[in-house]
This record gives C-alpha cells, structure tokens and sequence, in this order.
C-alpha cells in the first residue's frame, strides 16, 4: 500500500555520465568459460561511509553460475539494513563486510524482477518468471541484473502484487516474522508493537492481526489513520500520551525501531512477558540482557537472531497473496538517484519501505 494517495518522488536531475567500475581484464572463469556478461547499471561504493560514497556505474553484468538464478531487477529498496552495512555501524560489522573497506561493492537486500536465466540444475524457476526475495550476506540487489541461489530467499512473487510491493515484502517482514517466531506468541496473547509506521513494526503490526493476537500500536500523530489501517485493537499516539503509562500489560512489549529500553518497558510486561528491540539498545545492553533476565524467572529480554531461508519469504508470499500483509511504501525513487534515498532513510522519518525502480515503471 503506498501512503499520501500517490508516491513523493526525488526532483528531476539533469543526467551525467556514468562511470565505469573498474573490472578484471580476465573476463573468465579458471574453466575458461565467461565469468561476466555485459556491462550494466548498480549503485556502487568502495569505501565506507555517509551517503554520498554510493555512486551509479557501469559494471559486470553476472551471469546464472551452476544452481543459480540471473534476475532482471524491476525494483529493490533502500532500507536500515543497507544504511547499516554502507557505514559499517556498529563497527564490528566489518568482521562481516571487510576490516578496511568492503568486499560487496554493490548493496541492496531486497529485489523483485524477472528470471533471465538459470545455471545447471535449476528446477524451481523458468525465464519469465516474477520473482522476489532476500539477499542479505551477497547482497547485490542496486543492479540491473542480480544472481541468486535457487535455495536462497527467492520465491515467485504474490499473485497479486506489482514489483514495487514485492520487493518491500521482505526485509521489515522477515525481522518482525523472526521476531514474532522467536517470542513464541499465540493467538489471544496482548502485545504492543511501539514503532509501528516503520517497515518492521508496519509489518508486524499485520502478522500479528493474521495470528488473532491482540495488538496496541503506537504511532505518531501524523500517522494514527495509516496505523489503523494495518488493524490494530488500539493505537497509541506517543505524541499527546507516555506509551509506557499505559495501564494495560502485555504478554510481549516490541521496539520495532530500537528508541527505547527494557527499563523504560518493563513495567508494560505481564509476569514473564518479553521485552524485544530491533536495536542492541544504549550500550548494547540488549545482548547482556537477553542472558541474564533468563535466570530471574520474571519478566525477560530476548534478543534473537533473524531468520533468513526460503520457507519464510514463501510465508510472506503466502500472507501477501490472501491480502493478510501488505507492505507500506513511502516513497520511490529512480536508481539515480539512490543517495537523495539514502539520505531520506537516514532522517528516520521514513513510514513502512522506500522503493528504487531500477527498471522503468508505469
């Protein structure tokens, strides 16, 4: 669903020159086939930073290696996950991406589009299929063309739903889905979700309602209608009420958007009810937490890792397609102009996903 009637698109810019990443002058593989095939447009950075390290390049077009998919991206996002590995904040995140600078120069997680090709052994999908996915860890997604693992986080996309939809239908979904796995909540269970404009806490706000848990959503006022709209039981509008003064308690307490602490929460929580952030909290006192609450038999902190497989972006499918979730998108822009995006998601006033078309759309 896309809020304010109608996308809010970057201004016009008058084109320039795209550069050409630099490449390998060995175009093949050690077998002696081709490694790469044609030159074609990503987003690109060679070294950690703000915004404006990204550029727009020409690079090696991939190719569909044995087990894998080629996709021609249609659209990907720009969310917190991408911010997060373009600055390399927390800094132990170079343990992962690279010490110095970082080992995928092309970012993104998130892609909907359209199969190309397949490499040997492929069974799952055939050229023209639409598809969607997941690509953290390879990453490569702000590009024209994308190669995937068939066993990854790819699936053909919801019945329903144009590419722009699905490839916000997986990165907010997949933390909050995690998250919810995680807190083994049932139906009937009272939860508050606090952070519920973002693409996690949008997210989970419909996963939970799709359970039959009853759910307290906590917005802002600008956005108590989009909010009830997702069908929450009640909204909290933060701006005129203290959400952690809120009288009713609940089995599990989520921070979709890491502003806030156990401490400030605890007193939200049923007897043995569960307190859970997107974030690692001030201090990363979360991980500490999540280890010793445990031992005291009350209320608890859990910090759980998410889950990235193909069962889960098949679930999203599934939830998507009988109209249960559908992802919140704010705004659109070109490939372009993928830092004017960075920039707007880094304000942390982004509502539900920001959406790049990569490929033209109507």
């Amino acid at each position: 669903m896309e809020r304010g009637g109608g996308p809010q698109r970057a201004r016009a810019e008058q084109p320039q020159q795209i550069p050409r990443w630099p490449v390998s002058a060995d175009r093949t593989r050690g077998d002696g086939r081709l490694a790469y095939g044609a030159f074609v447009k990503a987003a690109v950075h060679a070294r950690y930073g703000p915004p404006e390290v990204v550029q727009i390049a020409e690079v090696d077009e991939p190719v569909a290696g044995d087990g894998d998919v080629l996709v021609k991206v249609h659209a990907t996002t720009v969310n917190r996950t991408d911010c997060a590995y373009r600055a390399a904040r927390p800094f132990f995140m170079r343990l992962l991406t690279g010490l110095t600078r970082p080992r995928r120069k092309i970012l993104g997680t998130e892609f909907a589009g359209v199969v190309e090709a397949v490499g040997s052994g492929v069974a799952s999908f055939a050229v023209g299929d639409r598809v969607f996915g997941y690509n953290e860890g390879r990453f490569g997604t702000h590009a024209e063309y994308l190669s995937v693992p068939e066993s990854g986080m790819i699936a053909t996309m919801p019945a329903d739903a144009d590419f722009r939809e699905a490839a916000a239908g997986t990165e907010g979904a997949h933390y909050a889905l995690s998250a919810i796995r995680t807190s083994r909540i049932t139906a009937g269970q009272d939860v508050l979700v606090y952070g519920a404009t973002g693409a996690i806490g949008s997210a989970a706000v419909q996963l939970l309602k799709s359970m039959n848990v009853t759910v307290t959503a906590v917005c802002d006022t600008a956005n108590l209608q989009l909010v009830r709209d997702l069908g929450p039981h009640r909204v909290i509008d933060y701006t005129t009420q203290d959400f952690t003064a809120d009288e009713q308690r609940y089995d599990l307490v989520l921070d979709a958007v890491g502003k806030s602490t156990f401490g400030r929460c605890r007193r939200l929580l049923k007897p043995g009810g569960l307190y859970m952030s997107s974030d690692l909290g001030p201090g990363w006192q979360n991980i500490p937490l999540s280890l010793f609450t445990p031992l005291l038999r009350g209320k608890r902190v859990k910090f759980g890792a998410p889950t990235q497989n193909k069962e889960m972006v098949e679930h999203l499918r599934g939830l998507m397609e009988s109209g249960q979730f559908r992802p919140v998108i704010d705004r659109r822009y070109p490939l372009d102009q993928i830092v004017e995006a960075y920039r707007y998601v880094e304000t942390g006033q982004k509502i539900g996903n920001v959406v790049i078309d990569v490929a033209p759309h109507p």
